[in-house]
């Protein structure tokens, strides 16, 4: 089975994870209007989305996170928190800017990179606290 998912569907991933932060229940609405598209695209991406087995769907259900796509997107959002602070916090990026950035950025960088970055940024934020 392919394991590798796209950039699109890292989006969804990180999508569902943000809201179900939220509130309790992920629904194909919540996620449409969250990335601002319509609810036959969410529908399609959920579907290769429960093929890898990161996320547990069935029509007019709601939508929830495997273990292993729980795991893929909380990484998916630490690196997006990561680079947007890196951007905003660090370099003095416009919050918006770094926003944009960062959801540009995260697809792009490797792991190694990411956790570069991560140590960077924690260690930054701890100086500067002091």
């Amino acid at each position: 089975m392919n394991t590798h998912i796209s950039a699109s569907q890292e989006d969804y991933l990180e999508s569902i994870y943000i809201i179900q932060s939220r509130r309790k229940l992920v629904r194909v609405k919540d996620i449409a209007d969250f990335i601002n598209v319509k609810a036959p695209s969410v529908i399609e991406a959920l579907a290769n989305l429960k093929k890898k087995d990161l996320v547990i769907h069935e029509p007019y259900r709601h939508i929830e996170l495997t273990s292993k796509g729980l795991l893929k997107a909380k990484k998916l959002y630490e690196k997006h928190i990561t680079l947007k602070k890196f951007f905003h916090d660090i370099l003095g990026v416009k919050e918006s800017i770094a926003e944009e950035d960062a959801c540009k950025t995260e697809h792009h960088l490797s792991e190694n990179t990411i956790n570069k970055l991560l140590t960077f940024v924690n260690k930054f934020e701890k100086e500067i606290s002091v």
